[in-house]
């Protein structure tokens, strides 16, 4: 779709070039080949595609020819739960902002809500305007996918440290099972983050290194804001990646504690078993000479031989601790 974003007016396709008259914000959601050469038609200027957005060269990613800017960027999107991340790419001209995206993100509906309500206390007919408000409400967008990643690996500790299992009917080895997956959704997520977090932080540098914002110290002002919380959602994902790191170790660690917790019953088991078969192995050895055979309760002397060789190593397990609970 080709979508023009007025000040002050809903949003509304664009089929012809009247259809983009006084706007500032054209947006490409998702382009055809045609929106596309329609677009250059109107704007007199060659539009990046999709393969040129997806180049991880810093020189390819941001870049200026004559009086128009092209920058692009590695967006993550997360719905229901689906972590995807697809190519952002922004176009500046003197009297428009060009936005080339191949998925709907929140922080673009954000930014469309906002210019339909004109509501905000800043002219975002202007170009400088636009470009770095779009640029904080995807930051302030991505600090709202962290804090989510922040509550799951919260719930996730509770869960790994939990001192009984919420769900007694739950295998212990299926929840961590699910909270490795869990682990791994979340270690990617944070991931994508950091690379949508360095791909803004990018764009701010060249866009203060190329003078963009020269002569307007609010804008410069705001762009340096920009930074700052960039570099501050930065250091908090890397306590999350430590975060996922801990608790993926902790999980580990209490799946190699269920491992040996079967292996101390397989020995159990084992020992108890060896010891009366042992013994009726001899009883049943048909040798003539034997002191117990014609004893009259050689019989149950057997039996109750066998049943102390089980009793005695169960004792002396419990004792240890190996299993049962000594307190009760």
């Amino acid at each position: 779709m080709f979508l023009a974003h007025p000040v002050g007016q809903p949003v509304h396709e664009i089929l012809a070039a009247d259809d983009a008259k006084n706007v500032t914000w054209l947006d490409l959601v998702e382009p055809t080949e045609d929106e596309i050469r329609l677009s250059e038609t109107m704007l007199g200027i060659t539009l990046p595609r999709r393969d040129a957005l997806e180049e991880i060269e810093s020189s390819s990613r941001h870049y200026k020819r004559g009086d128009v800017i092209y920058l692009s960027m590695p967006l993550v999107r997360m719905v229901d739960g689906v972590l995807t991340t697809w190519p952002v790419g922004m176009v500046i001209t003197p009297d428009k902002l060009i936005t080339l995206r191949y998925a709907s993100y929140t922080a673009f509906e954000t930014m469309s809500r906002d210019l339909a309500a004109d509501n905000a206390d800043f002219a975002l007919s202007d170009v400088p305007e636009l470009t770095i408000h779009l640029l904080e409400t995807i930051v302030n967008r991505l600090a709202d996918i962290l804090e989510n990643v922040g509550h799951a690996l919260d719930a996730i500790s509770r869960t790994v440290f939990a001192a009984k299992r919420p769900n007694r009917r739950v295998r212990s080895a299926e929840l961590l099972r699910q909270t490795l997956r869990e682990l791994g959704e979340s270690g990617d997520l944070t991931s994508s983050i950091r690379e949508s977090l360095l791909g803004v932080d990018r764009i701010g540098m060249y866009l203060g290194d190329a003078r963009y914002f020269e002569f307007r110290d609010t804008l410069q002002m705001r762009l340096r804001i920009l930074g700052r919380d960039v570099a501050s959602l930065s250091d908090y994902v890397v306590q999350m990646t430590a975060k996922v790191q801990f608790l993926l170790d902790a999980t580990l660690g209490f799946i190699s504690i269920d491992q040996n917790n079967g292996m101390k019953l397989l020995t159990v088991v084992s020992f108890v078993g060896i010891t009366p078969t042992l013994l009726a192995g001899v009883y049943g050895m048909n040798f003539k000479v034997m002191p117990e055979l014609d004893w009259r309760y050689g019989y149950y002397y057997a039996l109750c031989l066998m049943l102390a060789s089980v009793a005695v190593p169960l004792f002396i397990f419990w004792r240890r601790g190996w299993f049962g609970d000594r307190s009760s």
